[in-house]
């Protein structure tokens, strides 16, 4: 007797693999950068309201030995994420005030923002979105129904921002049947995702991505983020390069980060590796003031005299715009 053929198993996406795979441990990540002796530094508290969690490929590019990594700074967890800062609040933008359906932030005229998953495979200490209430407000309840048809109701909207999150923690399916819907919609002219997984996880830029991208009829804009030319190795290059279809621009946007990128140097050599990966430098962002982040602040003074560094080495077109979100008004404010 011939035994019957079991199921095919269906195999996980590496990208999946990877992002399972994502260091958790704030000691075992200290004592592979050979930084054992600074497990002291570590908040208990910090982690316990904001779990650590950063991808191997983003670990590999620190260095080791270096307690004062850029890329390590950007996700442990310290004492003073605890701290109370006069002016810190839990909702630095007014993202609460904004929402219009579930997961829709509509505060700027022609555009809404999806709050499409409150996931993401790397947590940013200064995360603007840390205390979001995801698990009530994400635009993916009952299956996008209301988010698009809020936006299809409003003909005067003819941009939607995919953000989250990281709308690539969503599978490539979960994607695809949104931006069907939204390609329903006359009205909306162009769609931007705002997505660090190809920089944090470039093993997500797959080809049932590169698949689904080509897909999109309307012009796409794709916001990247990396802070610090170290974000940057061979295999995020590949993932960039996959994903600079002819309908595709890449854009980079950065938040100026105290012991991160706080210097001439550290832009300049960011916008200079960006472009070489086919990304223009976009928005450098004060710190949205969050509560946990304060320790990462760099004041306007300063932040203004870093962009004329930076103006003074580098052409126009690699100069970001410094920006700052505030509550209530019609766009970003543009200090320089």
């Amino acid at each position: 007797m011939i035994p019957a053929a079991l199921p095919a198993q269906k195999s996980e996406p590496s990208w999946q693999a990877a992002w399972r795979n994502a260091v958790t441990d704030p000691y075992d990540l200290l004592s592979r950068l050979n930084l054992g002796h600074l497990s002291a530094t570590v908040s208990a508290e910090a982690r316990a309201q904001f779990p650590l969690r950063v991808p191997e490929a983003f670990v590999a590019r620190m260095v080791s030995g270096d307690p004062h990594d850029p890329l390590l700074r950007q996700v442990l967890p310290l004492d003073a994420e605890c701290l109370d800062v006069p002016g810190f609040s839990f909702d630095a933008v007014g993202d609460g005030k904004a929402l219009a359906a579930h997961g829709v932030l509509h505060k700027y005229a022609g555009r809404v923002l999806l709050v499409t998953t409150g996931s993401c495979a790397i947590h940013c200490r200064y995360c603007f979105r840390r205390h979001f209430p995801y698990a009530d407000e994400t635009a993916s309840i009952n299956d996008w129904d209301a988010a698009v048809a809020y936006i299809a109701y409003d003909s005067s909207i003819t941009e939607v921002i995919l953000s989250g999150g990281d709308p690539l923690s969503l599978s490539t399916p979960k994607l695809s049947a949104l931006t069907t819907q939204l390609s329903r919609v006359d009205h909306v002219q162009r769609l931007r995702i705002h997505s660090r997984l190809p920089v944090v996880l470039p093993e997500r830029v797959d080809d049932a991505l590169v698949t689904w991208l080509s897909t999109i009829e309307r012009p796409v804009t794709w916001v990247v983020h990396a802070n610090h030319a170290n974000e940057f190795d061979r295999a995020v290059a590949e993932a960039l390069q996959r994903i600079r279809l002819p309908h595709v621009t890449l854009l980079n946007q950065a938040v100026l980060l105290r012991g991160v990128n706080d210097s001439v140097d550290a832009l300049a050599d960011l916008s200079e590796k960006a472009y070489a990966q086919g990304v223009l430098p976009y928005y450098l962002h004060l710190l949205d003031r969050v509560h946990g982040t304060a320790h990462f602040e760099v004041n306007e003074q300063d932040a203004k005299a870093l962009i004329v560094g930076l103006r003074a080495r580098l052409p126009g077109y690699l100069v970001p715009r410094l920006a700052r979100e505030t509550e209530g008004h019609d766009s970003k404010d543009l200090l320089a």
